[in-house]
């Protein structure tokens, strides 16, 4: 593409080709297959203090490739997953793509409510559960297409001691010691039936559907994102392209704190360990700073993965303060999900000696990345730039049809090889964000419209400006929570800080902030609103404060605007 229509391809880093066309038709199965083959022995997977091999995870999920066809289990049908962070989760996502079906990852702090709706509307027949949320499974499997409940036990991929102690002390005690009605099968048992055989793997192309990842979407209502065995083999050599001059093949351990039944994990972080063979040192819960610093203590990562409220969660922890915690193998950061203070990346780089980049996608775009460059510059307030092969335009925020000049805002437009397929049964809503656009020498291109709203410098650095659903009206003003936002967060005493419209009779929507306040710190309404006056036109000052002890965030730690107005006061 012309650096015209392409700006960032100048800002590269050196390393960083402008194209990686044409991409290996191959899968994700492929590498795995190939890894197990010519590094049978070595690490693919660290977990609690023990490891599965390349050649173990190739076995296993040939095993349980076995077991699910021997179910019933055939091409196409969705096989929901109800894990955290645990190998178990990699043995039925490859076995079930052995066969040709998709994997459907569900988030583990569903309510039975948000539970039942994508088993239903995904027409999910098969799922394998952690224990402990067996009973919720149980709670709404009539309601739903549910034929198939495979139980797994977190404890099954545990060191021995360690298996032992958890055993005696804790497993009743956590909810992991369940009683598995008739009909219903245990994951360790189908493994130990089916071990050694295999299964004739389902011919399975780049543009085979693998995945329904769960997304709030563009236009609101949670539904099922359809993406593509491709999506993973083009994002795996993407960012590894990217990050190439700071990690390596097979000796770079990743680390994954965030969820699997996030596109941020399942598509980012899978796809670059399993396409350049590096281990996935797995937390099952990203809240448990004590278990993922001993972790990064033990494994010594090189790359890590988190949201904002993740790194600073990690930077006040005494351990972390007092040096008892060695972070310094850390040499590379993604973060997302939310804007990263300056503050917080500085500090983080300080006592790391690496870097933390901001990057940006989302589910639809099934990674299509933008994020800041490993060695060029990080520019403040920048998600960064295109990764290679994928293009970024500002289109009009109205009608999202005409392109907007560098330095405007408008809606961010991503085009890249492995966007969504779609959302699943859903053509009309799958319409208004997947939309065909032609360029100047006549041809036509899918774009996929965000929703976001953002800008381009002449660099070819991308901002974020905030979500368009997000907007506030007041009295004929637009305001983007976003800007609010940021200019609370520079107060000394805010801690987290969540901006949202609420209605107002007069003014239509009046701006409101919810503000958690740093331990020991102290800080009025009125500092704040003033605060802000410093910064902000006086119809952007927030007509109220109100103070929390927490604000209502998503497992990654973004923090849900929408249900800022009913959490509770603090």
């Amino acid at each position: 593409m012309h650096t015209s229509r392409a700006p960032w391809l100048a800002n590269y880093d050196r390393s960083v080709p402008a194209t990686l066309a044409p991409y290996p038709t191959r899968t994700i199965l492929d590498y795995v297959s190939d890894h197990a083959r010519t590094r049978p022995h070595a690490a693919a997977l660290i977990f609690k203090g023990g490891t599965v091999t390349w050649q173990q995870l190739e076995r296993e999920s040939d095993a349980f490739a076995a077991a699910l066809r021997a179910l019933g289990v055939t091409r196409g049908d969705r096989v929901g997953l109800l894990l955290p962070n645990c190998p178990q989760f990699f043995v039925v996502e490859l076995a079930a793509w052995k066969l040709g079906a998709i994997v459907a990852p569900l988030n583990v702090i569903y309510t039975e409510h948000e539970l039942e709706e994508p088993l239903r509307d995904n027409a999910i027949d098969t799922i394998v559960t952690l224990s402990r949320f067996y009973d919720r499974v149980n709670h709404v499997r009539s309601r739903t297409p549910l034929k198939r409940v495979i139980v797994a036990n977190i404890k099954e991929y545990f060191p021995p001691l360690l298996k032992l102690l958890f055993t005696l002390v804790r497993e009743k005690k956590d909810g992991d010691r369940v009683v598995i009605r008739d009909g219903d099968y245990e994951y360790g048992r189908l493994l130990a039936t089916h071990r050694g055989q295999s299964v004739t793997r389902a011919p399975l192309t780049q543009d085979d559907p693998a995945v329904l990842l769960m997304s709030g979407g563009t236009t609101g209502t949670p539904k099922g994102v359809l993406g593509r065995h491709g999506a993973y083999v083009l994002t795996g050599l993407q960012i590894e392209a990217w990050t190439g001059s700071v990690l390596g093949k097979g000796d770079s351990i990743l680390m994954l704190p965030l969820p699997m039944f996030h596109v941020y994990a399942n598509v980012g972080v899978q796809a670059l360990a399993l396409v350049t063979g590096n281990p996935i040192a797995l937390i099952p819960n990203p809240r448990d700073l004590k278990d993922l610093l001993s972790t990064i203590n033990k494994v010594k990562p090189t790359f890590f993965t988190g949201v904002p409220t993740l790194y600073v969660g990690i930077l006040n922890h005494p351990d972390v303060q007092s040096g008892k915690i060695d972070i310094k193998s850390i040499k590379i950061c993604f973060s997302g999900a939310a804007a990263l203070l300056a503050e917080t990346k500085a500090r983080f780089e300080q006592i790391t000696g690496g870097r933390i980049v901001e990057g940006y996608s989302l589910t639809e775009a099934m990674m299509a990345l933008c994020v800041n460059p490993v060695e060029g510059p990080n520019k403040l307030g920048s998600v960064g730039m295109p990764l290679p092969d994928v293009t970024v335009r500002i289109y009009d925020g109205d009608e999202g049809v005409r392109e907007m000049p560098t330095g405007e805002v408008g809606e961010i437009c991503f085009s890249a090889p492995q966007l969504m397929v779609g959302f699943w049964n859903r053509p009309e809503e799958t319409s208004t964000v997947l939309r065909d656009h032609v360029d100047e020498d006549g041809s036509s291109r899918r774009w996929l419209h965000t929703g976001d709203l953002g800008y381009l410098d002449e660099d070819g650095y991308l901002f974020i400006v905030d979500r368009k659903k997000d907007l506030i009206k007041t009295s004929g003003y637009q305001v983007w929570p976003r800007e609010v936002e940021e200019a609370l967060a520079r107060h000394p005493a805010v801690l987290e800080v969540g901006v949202t419209g609420v209605p107002d009779p007069v003014k239509g929507e009046a701006v409101r902030a919810y503000v958690v306040l740093r331990p020991g710190q102290h800080a009025t309404e009125e500092e704040l609103r003033g605060f802000c006056r410093a910064d902000l036109a006086p119809y952007k000052v927030p007509g109220k404060v109100e103070f929390r002890k927490d604000l209502p965030k998503t497992m990654v730690g973004k923090i849900l605007r929408r249900g800022l107005k009913d959490h509770p006061a603090g």
